[in-house]
């Protein structure tokens, strides 16, 4: 366990000393303090969120929810098919180290960078929103948030891990970026044009949006409910990830 955590570790720091390592933190930042701005001067005076709307507002699909996904997306791309570009993926696989927890420790590397990513931004639209519009009891509280929270995370999870299986798969930073993102962009599409089939209930696309299921919201498709979701999400993320393994432990890098 301990030398896992090392290569954890080794991960990690491979990503923080990258010079763009802080531009998406930056970016967050900066849209926050955009959407702020906007709101404050040219919103409604009457209709003011409290800061903790403000930040359920930042984390919805509608706000924010998509960038930190493309944010995650893009740190995730390079983390198998950078290696190989750069020719390094040889040197890290001649440790005393089987594949499956090298690749192991890539994919908790990526898990933490998504978590750091939604915490900064949950952290930092609570504190400009709270100088802004402050803490007030309002229509949300902590518990909004924590559950807002956790739908965009499990959000940018699936696609998070999507990517990491076309990084291992294709070895191409640039088409794992544009692959991934892609498959952002076009599940509303994906979702409209199957929504006339009875399949579209166990693709990705149409369970991945947990937040339908919140405040007594109407799920895409009829009979659809969030057990039935998460069980369907949890069978992908098997199936990625297997992928990912098998073909990260038969490959020949040589």
């Amino acid at each position: 366990m301990l030398s896992f955590g090392k290569l954890v570790t080794n991960e990690w720091l491979k990503m923080y000393k990258k010079r763009s390592f802080f531009i998406p933190y930056a970016a967050i930042a900066v849209v926050v303090v955009m959407i702020a701005y906007l709101m404050k001067n040219f919103g409604s005076q009457d209709g003011m969120p409290s800061g903790f709307e403000f930040m359920v507002g930042v984390f919805s699909e509608n706000g924010m929810g998509q960038l930190l996904t493309f944010l995650a997306i893009i740190g995730t791309a390079g983390s198998v098919a950078k290696e190989h570009s750069l020719g390094t993926i040889k040197l890290l696989l001649i440790r005393a180290q089987s594949r499956s927890k090298i690749l192991a420790s890539k994919y908790v590397s990526v898990l933490v960078y998504i978590l750091s990513l939604s915490l900064f931004a949950g952290i930092f639209s609570l504190l400009v929103g709270g100088m802004l519009f402050g803490l007030q009891a309002g229509e949300y509280g902590w518990v909004d948030v924590l559950l807002t929270a956790a739908v965009q995370l499990a959000y940018s999870l699936i696609y998070v891990t999507v990517t990491f299986m076309i990084g291992v798969l294709t070895r191409s930073t640039g088409a794992t970026i544009g692959v991934g993102m892609l498959l952002v962009l076009i599940e509303s599409l994906v979702v409209g044009l199957l929504s006339r089939y009875d399949i579209i209930k166990y693709v990705h696309f149409t369970n991945v949006n947990l937040s339908v299921y919140m405040e007594g919201g109407t799920p895409p498709v009829q009979g659809m409910t969030l057990t039935f979701s998460l069980i369907v999400l949890a069978v992908y993320l098997v199936l990625f990830l297997g992928a990912s393994f098998v073909t990260f432990k038969k490959r020949d890098v040589a």
